[in-house]
């Protein structure tokens, strides 16, 4: 089997920046020079997007960022002793230990089990305490690997990957069973101990879940409770044993998604927190279960499907309503953009074959004419409106699929159907893109409140497919027609007529609006607000009536800018840009070119202070100039290479142009002279290796 870890892979007593993403990209670079990843952008995009979701650090001064990606050729780990250390989220403070996993997509279940045994080990003290002794890089290695090995003398019997047990919590305890049936830990009384079952998972699947598994046995073992673990990771999982769970006095859910075949678990007290609170606080967790198996009003696992209480859910997992609500909204807007571009898409090619006037005769075309029998204008005008009819079919679902995903987000699976209802209806009271949003929320909410209600066991499988379906449908889509839907509509047509009527100075503030959205996240919650609301009004444009069209391009033209300036700016002053951000400035043309925010995203990572204030003074301009001279847009994507869909395409350039040499002097200036420059650069490889 390859080594995971080699000497090139570890970096001693260095600074590797201020911030998490520096280092990670550093170690990512280094497991590219390595051999072991095709590219370092793919590595690190993966990598940071899964530390963005929960923190890697660890009590202990440890943090252990990691993820699967495809741009990872053979499973690998990188190792840095930080000096100076670096926050990665542990309560306890910032980290100097830092493991960088990185694991291929598809990698094999033996070196998924090396790489969770690794993480194991990293909440053993003496472990770490040896690693921040070593000397050199040969005895980090030797170390790792030493860790990696069974060493049945220094250490307990190792537990499989896939179940924990008390025995592998700590050495010199007795070794552990399988979760399907460990022994009980002895409380030195003839007394039974109290028994708690658990499940851990992260949405890797490599570390978190099982290092919150063994820190939650070990607290249970110091506790004298019985805790048995089933750890739901990458390297597999081995389902409890049905007669333990039922032994439960209670179920601990340390998990940051989806726990598989939750309802064995019914009925049972549960504590439910995320992944890493497993880490950080296993001995309150494992007390508040023993509480909650004490208290007959506890809160329990539901008795079908995977719905929970929404009150208790934000509550124990900190989320507040206002970020429920964010997050349903931004996964209603994810499904539906593809529904729109590639719609949207469709529609300009449509236009460019079959002219403006296509929308007229587009419907009699495609039933009464074929190949054979082709209309007036001949083929071209016949794949005109072909095309036509696709796209404007797909941008038929717009808010349908707003809406269901929006529920969808809230209610899981019984959610979809009473929300697309809610948005069709939406769609035909005329409510739009703001009906949808409600509607879903409302499809969402009722969905989620039917699946909380206790019914009897022979009605259970019916309540996800028919029952819940039903009544959401009925009270969300009653509600749009009786009560809400008017007065939206109402709004709906107000708003488009005042943006119809917007001309000069007012047209220009809305420009600058959209273009310091669209610049302010590079793709975040902001950036797709704004996104959002021009591809919503995009079918409503017509030669009459230009605004949605100038709207769309404004939004593109301005989520141009970021990536095209960032590019701009290494070559205008190379010194200021690290090897690895140069590299990424040539990918950032093509990407800018094609209205791909996301291409600034690791320059904004590095020096988010310097870097998204200069974009958004380009993207304000960009917008403010697109506004003033007209320019339209009928595709909600693609950039400069749907030019044929825009209108005035050459002030739609001029504006990006400009707005790329303001946001790349900007960012210039302020890289030069408005901060401090850290004590060391550090410099990385190419992202191509």
């Amino acid at each position: 089997m390859t080594q995971l870890i080699t000497t090139e892979l570890v970096e001693l007593d260095q600074n590797l920046g201020n911030a998490p993403e520096a280092v990670i990209r550093h170690l990512a670079s280094k497991v590219a020079a390595a051999g072991r990843a095709t590219e370092v952008e793919g590595l690190f995009a993966d990598a940071f997007a899964r530390e963005q979701k929960t923190a890697t650090g660890i009590p202990g001064g440890i943090a252990i960022p990691h993820c699967r990606s495809a741009a990872v050729t053979e499973p690998t780990l990188a190792m840095a002793r930080l000096d100076p250390k670096v926050d990665f989220g542990a309560k306890d403070g910032p980290a100097d230990l830092i493991f960088f996993i990185a694991a291929p997509d598809g990698a094999d279940q033996a070196h998924l089990k090396l790489l969770s045994k690794l993480a194991r080990s990293l909440i053993k003290k003496d472990f770490t305490a040896a690693l921040r002794a070593a000397s050199s890089r040969e005895e980090i290695v030797e170390l790792v690997d030493g860790a990696l090995a069974d060493k049945p003398a220094a250490h307990a019997a190792a537990a499989p990957a896939d179940a924990v047990s008390v025995g592998a919590a700590s050495a010199g305890s007795a070794a552990g069973a399988s979760a399907a049936g460990a022994t009980a830990v002895s409380t030195g009384s003839n007394a039974a101990p109290r028994r708690l079952v658990a499940v851990t998972a992260c949405p890797t699947g490599i570390a978190h879940t099982y290092m919150a598994a063994d820190s939650l046995v070990a607290a249970a073992q110091e506790a004298g409770v019985d805790l048995q673990v089933e750890t739901q990771g990458s390297s597999g999982a081995k389902p409890l044993d049905p007669a333990v769970i039922a032994a439960a006095d209670a179920v601990i859910f340390a998990v940051d998604v989806d726990v598989r075949g939750k309802e064995r678990f019914a009925g049972k007290p549960v504590i439910n927190a995320p992944v890493k609170r497993g880490i950080d606080e296993p001995a309150k967790m494992v007390q508040e279960a023993l509480a909650a198996a004490d208290n007959p009003n506890a809160r329990r696992v539901p008795h079908f499907g995977a719905e929970e209480q929404a009150e208790h859910d934000a509550e124990e997992k900190g989320e507040h309503i206002g970020q429920k609500l964010k997050r349903a909204l931004l996964t209603g807007v994810s499904y539906m953009i593809p529904f729109v571009a590639g719609g949207g898409l469709l529609i300009a090619l449509g236009f460019l074959l079959g002219g403006y006037d296509i929308t007229e005769v587009a419907d009699t075309v495609v039933v009464e004419n074929n190949f054979g029998n082709l209309p007036e204008g001949g083929l071209t005008t016949y794949l005109g409106a072909v095309l036509f009819k696709i796209g404007a079919l797909s941008m038929g679902f717009l808010v349908p699929a707003l809406a269901g995903y929006i529920a969808y987000a809230i209610a899981d699976r019984p959610g979809i159907a009473p929300g697309f209802v809610a948005g069709a209806v939406s769609g035909f009271m005329g409510a739009g893109f703001l009906g949808g949003i409600v509607g879903g929320l409302l499809a969402g909410y009722m969905a989620h409140l039917i699946g909380t209600w206790q019914v009897p066991r022979w009605l259970r499988g019916l309540m996800p497919v028919v029952i819940i379906p039903l009544l959401a449908s009925i009270f969300a889509s009653g509600l749009m027609f009786l009560v809400l839907g008017g007065p939206i509509a109402g709004l709906t047509l107000a708003l488009n007529g005042w943006l119809s009527g917007m001309t000069g100075a007012s047209a220009v503030v809305l420009g600058i609006i959209l273009g310091l959205m669209m610049c302010f996240d590079l793709g975040g919650p902001v950036n797709k607000v704004a996104y959002a609301f021009a591809v919503a009004g995009l079918s409503a444009g017509s030669a009459d009536n230009q605004a949605p069209w100038q709207i769309m391009a404004t939004v593109m033209a301005a989520g141009m800018v970021p990536p095209l300036a960032m590019a701009l700016a290494t070559v205008l002053d190379k010194k200021l840009f690290s090897l690895a951000e140069r590299e990424n400035g040539k990918a950032a043309w093509l990407l800018g070119a094609s209205f791909i925010s996301e291409g600034a995203i690791p320059f904004a990572a590095a020096d988010p202070l310097r870097v998204i204030p200069a974009s958004m003074v380009g993207g304000a301009l960009t917008g403010a100039l697109c506004m003033a001279f007209n320019v339209t847009s009928q595709a909600p994507h693609g950039g400069l290479f749907v030019f044929f869909a825009i209108g005035n395409l050459l002030m739609f350039v001029i504006s990006i142009i400009a707005g790329t040499i303001v946001s790349a002097l900007a960012v210039v200036a302020l890289k030069r002279w408005a901060a401090p420059k850290t004590a060391a650069t550090v410099e990385t490889v190419p992202a191509t290796v």
